[in-house]
């Protein structure tokens, strides 16, 4: 497996440039809402262990806008051929609402496993001034969470790694919460933002042909997520994604690994949908 090394040099650079403010654009494109349907499959590019075969799809979908908020929701269901005829169906599901200032988060947080419920969440975060969050759950009813910040809410860290990529940088570095597993997890992150694409390859899938998508640059984005309180050195990711990232927040070409195994996801479908004017 090709793994990403997290090197101290590396989390140096990334730390020092999340550090400083990325220059505010003049007039970004804000992010659409939409709703976006991608295929899963086992990725060929990785060698796979413990995985035969695996399928699947991701319904996402976003509304809001800065002036209101984000409202996010997203399903995945994957089933896996672990060989000798185990199957295993995880079915995760997940809904969130984000205000545009990043400042107040609600989430609720489902994950099935062979129909079983594995995992219930259900809390809100609100961040403190010093970029820290405080967490309170419903779901499992535990005593309020203090979490030390800076920390990127995840429609903050989406719209952070577009600045990026707008200010010709390409690494940020960041924590970032978004209430999965438990609730009680921030992950560390560092974002490898490549250079922008403008114009539109023949050989892209249809969904993307789209007026909305043609006129406007995309970014490939590689984001490894690490465990907390690791040890420095070295580190090896707990799992990666990989995507291009489209200036109005549309996702294609995903590819989702796991360490053992990835999934890659193609974009069956894109549909925009309607939101009140925001002069944010």
């Amino acid at each position: 497996m090709t793994k990403l090394k997290l090197t101290p040099a590396l989390i140096a650079a990334g730390l020092l440039f999340s550090s400083l403010a990325v220059p505010a654009q003049a007039e970004r494109i804000p992010l659409a809402a939409h709703r976006a349907i991608y295929e899963l499959a086992l990725d060929p590019a990785k060698n796979s262990t413990r995985v035969d075969t695996a399928r699947g799809k991701i319904a996402f979908e976003m509304t809001g806008s800065a002036c209101e908020g984000y409202s996010v929701s997203l399903r995945q269901v994957t089933e896996l051929d672990t060989g000798e005829g185990k199957q295993t169906t995880s079915d995760l599901r997940s809904t969130t609402w984000e205000d545009g200032e990043a400042k107040s988060f609600r989430f609720k947080n489902q994950n099935f496993v062979n129909r079983e419920l594995r995992d219930d969440v259900d809390g809100t975060a609100d961040k403190a001034t010093d970029g820290g969050l405080s967490v309170k759950l419903a779901k499992p009813k535990t005593p309020p969470l203090r979490l030390g910040g800076p920390i990127l809410l995840p429609t903050e860290q989406l719209t952070k790694i577009l600045d990026t990529g707008e200010a010709g940088e390409h690494l940020l570095a960041a924590k970032v919460y978004d209430g999965s597993p438990d609730g009680k997890k921030v992950y560390e992150t560092l974002s490898v933002i490549g250079g922008a694409i403008k114009g539109q390859a023949g050989d892209l899938e249809e969904p993307v042909r789209a007026a909305a998508l043609t006129s406007i640059k995309r970014y490939p984005v590689t984001v490894s997520y690490f465990d907390p309180g690791e040890s420095s050195g070295e580190r090896t990711p707990a799992y990666t994604l990989t995507f291009e990232l489209y200036e109005n927040g549309v996702s294609r070409a995903l590819k989702l690994d796991y360490g053992n195994f990835a999934l890659k996801g193609d974009l069956r479908s894109v549909e925009f949908l309607k939101t009140a004017p925001c002069k944010k």
